[in-house]
């Protein structure tokens, strides 16, 4: 391990990284040394292009597409990257779904279309990289939520639930595998601009202390944090990333 690659030797695993947040954490965490399993469920051009990024680093990147609401695809994809690469220590769980509908509209599976991603998809993959992070002795596990969701979404039960659930998800883990040198963490984004906005958008800023949106590279940076050995004494938080508005 050196101090600019910490993370040399190791393996992460990012749901969702075909693009914006998902990507710039995936490529922080290959410029920190690390190997990285891309994942995504719709465009496979935009996840082999995060891959081609992560190799220009330096490091080894395998895609792995597949739907994170899916049993068959959560256990094909956690599978094909312990298969390539023995061993997954970081896991970031960012897939998840945001649709609006009235609560009083809401079908079964419109709820089970955003839980499944965002809840029961990081259970599964939890389940599916923890074995070896005990048996390694370390491991970090990096969550999910968002600022909207925590407070509760117009038109968007699933997901504040979903999100809730993973905060209870994370806390539960942080304190069983503390022990195992494990840590679980949750990072709640606030107002993020999408990779290709170059500008804020005016009426979302007068809200933010700050005066500006975030940049997907923002969250990166905490997460890349959070993945680090320094962070061995961080675990069971929930870290707001928000340029300071009311959480």
């Amino acid at each position: 391990m050196t101090t600019d690659r910490p993370l040399a030797g190791k393996t992460a695993f990012v749901s969702g990284s075909g693009q914006n947040i998902g990507r710039a954490v995936a490529l922080r965490l290959a410029q920190m040394g690390c190997h990285v399993v891309v994942n995504g469920s719709t465009s496979s051009d935009a996840c082999e292009e995060t891959a081609a990024r992560i190799r220009a680093a330096g490091t080894e990147a395998l895609v792995a597409m597949g739907d994170m609401a899916s049993r068959e695809d959560v256990a094909r994809v956690t599978q094909a990257a312990l298969a390539r690469f023995g061993a997954v220590d970081i896991l970031v769980n960012n897939a998840a779904r945001r649709p609006h509908k009235p609560f009083l509209e809401m079908s079964d599976d419109d709820w089970h279309g955003v839980v499944d991603v965002a809840l029961t998809g990081a259970f599964r993959t939890a389940r599916a990289f923890l074995p070896g992070m005990v048996d390694r002795k370390w491991g970090r596990i990096i969550n999910f939520a968002g600022m909207k969701a925590i407070r509760g979404y117009f038109e968007g039960a699933p997901i504040s639930a979903a999100k809730h659930g993973v905060w209870g998800l994370t806390k539960a883990l942080s304190t069983e595998f503390a022990p195992h040198g494990i840590t679980a963490n949750v990072i709640s984004p606030g107002q993020i601009r999408n990779e290709t906005t170059t500008t804020d958008d005016p009426k979302r800023t007068p809200s933010i202390p700050a005066g500006f949106m975030g940049q997907p590279g923002d969250i990166a940076s905490v997460a890349g944090f959070l993945a680090s050995p320094e962070a061995r004494f961080v675990t069971g938080q929930m870290i707001a990333v928000n340029g300071g508005e009311e959480t």
